[in-house]
């Protein structure tokens, strides 16, 4: 599943209306991903102090690369973001912050207008669409995250990402896309598809992509 089951919904509902946007380069969460991150902006250190006293929500959207600012010279952000929910964090004695965000769900920003001293939008859940997904996408799907997984284990021992059995398609997708696959913009377009059969077969050939130029191969289309 890639939005929260009713009960957790209900939750989220009193976020939504004005989110707090964290924009990030390079940064795109997942649903059922986890994301830690190091907060050391004034402006986000009152968000995440925020968000602590109230729902603990907040949007990571991935900084466009067009370089276009706002008249706050805000930069330009993408539409559809990953929206996480602070499971951990620790304050330091300086006011900064380690918090740990688990991805909860796709939403699409309407952002707001400024309010000093951070973004804020009002956003909507989107849902997945789903079909038959053939057997084969789904084996496709797992032994692409493994190979290359084990590409990154073999530079670095003590990286470990394994997709538990049993998970659905569309979630096992999104976590090998926020783990394994190495260009944001590929990461985003992949959180912007909500067809569950195109996005897994949308990681597969990307992780393929990835195995091929890592090892040298020329790579042809994916069947």
């Amino acid at each position: 599943m890639d939005v929260p089951p009713p009960s957790s919904l209900k939750a989220l509902a009193p976020a939504l209306d004005a989110l707090p946007i964290f924009p990030l380069p390079q940064t795109v969460l997942f649903p059922g991903a986890l994301l830690p991150l190091h907060v050391f902006e004034p402006r986000y250190r009152s968000m995440v102090k925020d968000c602590l006293v109230t729902h603990k929500a907040m949007a990571i959207a991935l900084i466009c690369e067009t370089g276009e600012r706002d008249a706050h010279r805000h930069p330009a952000i993408e539409p559809v973001a990953g929206l996480g929910v602070i499971i951990d964090h620790a304050e330091l004695p300086d006011g900064r912050y380690n918090i740990l965000l688990h991805g909860r769900a796709r939403v699409r920003l309407d952002e707001l207008p400024f309010v000093p001293p951070y973004r804020r939008a009002r956003a909507v859940l989107l849902q997945s669409t789903s079909s038959d997904l053939p057997h084969r996408d789904v084996a496709a799907l797992l032994a692409s995250a493994a190979a290359f997984a084990s590409d990154i284990r073999s530079r670095d021992p003590e990286f470990d990402f394994r997709i538990p059995a049993h998970t659905a398609p569309a979630t096992a997708a999104d976590l090998a896309a926020h783990h394994l696959i190495l260009d944001a913009r590929e990461r985003q377009s992949i959180l912007e598809t909500l067809d569950v059969g195109v996005r897994v077969r949308r990681t597969i050939e990307a992780l393929a992509l990835q195995h091929a130029a890592l090892h040298g191969k020329p790579r042809g289309p994916v069947n």
